[in-house]
């Protein structure tokens, strides 16, 4: 059995590597809440390993200090484990976006999300998988973004200059001018089929991706579905004025936004597309994925999810 009831897993590299300050400071805090065995990344997918490895122990609470990349890989870890062998799963947010801390509640501020951590409510959160026509699957839990979106995540990559929003606002203005691409969709769900050219459709279990746009502001990781939302062809110009609607959430009004809610999907596509799945790239520029599927995994995970009230 581990010396603690808590594992605590570190991405010193979120946030282009600003997260490292925070969690110095942090280790006084974590101390006085009674502590944790720390254990930093040091290579993609550790943190799934490290999430996996600490039910495999015994550990019965895994905090992530990271970003969406890290949670992402540690629910995929968390995943590989029978139902009561999942620990509890807890975010301390400290990378560029923190969409799915901000989804479940989660404190901004680091110090007051760590005391979170520790005495937040638990609840059943939602999960969602996707496999595609190479054989590969994984989990998400807060949005999976095709086309355009995914663009503008791969492209977030590469700014420097900026911190949270301003860095995916910046990289949309890049793939507005360089990378606005439509694929022929054929659609399958189990709420209706369509075929449609698109630029972009994005799949939520969370509210927001980006750090500020409110794709699904009704979307909730409790309720069993996805929520999705589908732009058509449209011009440039008509793109750039429908951000502010992103933004704000109410993309919904608009006649050529399609958005609605479903609990299985299965898409083909006439060209390989771009894919990013909570912010990772899954389909990159070289991608050969044109085949998806997607179904909800109900209540996989326990999270510390302030927002949604107290314990069940």
């Amino acid at each position: 059995m581990p010396n603690h009831t808590t594992k605590l897993i570190f991405n010193p590299i979120a946030n282009l590597g600003r997260s490292w300050p925070i969690a110095s400071s942090l280790r006084p805090l974590l101390t006085e809440l009674g502590g944790a065995d720390w254990t930093g990344t040091v290579y993609p997918t550790h943190a799934a390993e490290l999430a996996r490895k600490a039910g495999e122990e015994g550990y019965e609470r895994v905090i992530v200090m990271g970003g969406d990349g890290t949670v992402h890989e540690a629910v995929n870890g968390l995943m590989q484990l029978p139902p009561e062998r999942r620990p509890v799963l807890a975010i301390v947010p400290v990378g560029t976006g923190n969409d799915f801390a901000n989804s479940l509640g989660i404190a901004r501020i680091p110090e007051d999300a760590l005391r979170q951590a520790f005495n937040g409510p638990v609840h059943q959160v939602d999960v969602a998988h996707v496999e595609d026509n190479r054989g590969y699957g994984e989990y998400w839990v807060n949005t999976l973004g095709i086309g355009f979106d995914a663009v503008i995540n791969i492209r977030s990559r590469k700014i420097v200059l900026f911190q949270g929003f301003a860095v995916y606002f910046w990289a949309m203005m890049q793939a507005l001018a360089v990378d606005y691409t439509p694929f022929k969709a054929s659609i399958h769900t189990d709420q209706g089929d369509w075929e449609e050219p698109l630029l972009m459709m994005v799949l939520c279990n969370g509210r927001r991706e980006g750090g500020g746009f409110n794709i699904a502001p009704q979307a909730s990781q409790q309720d069993n579905w996805l929520d999705f939302v589908s732009v058509p062809v449209i011009r440039r110009l008509r793109m750039l004025l429908t951000v502010p609607y992103f933004l704000k959430g109410t993309h919904g009004s608009l006649s050529y936004v399609r958005t609605g809610r479903l609990r299985s999907l299965e898409l083909r596509s006439d060209r390989p597309l771009y894919i990013h799945s909570d912010g990772e790239i899954y389909a990159g520029l070289h991608s050969t994925v044109n085949h998806l599927k997607f179904e909800t995994c109900p209540g996989a995970i326990r999270a510390v999810a302030p927002g949604f009230g107290p314990s069940a």
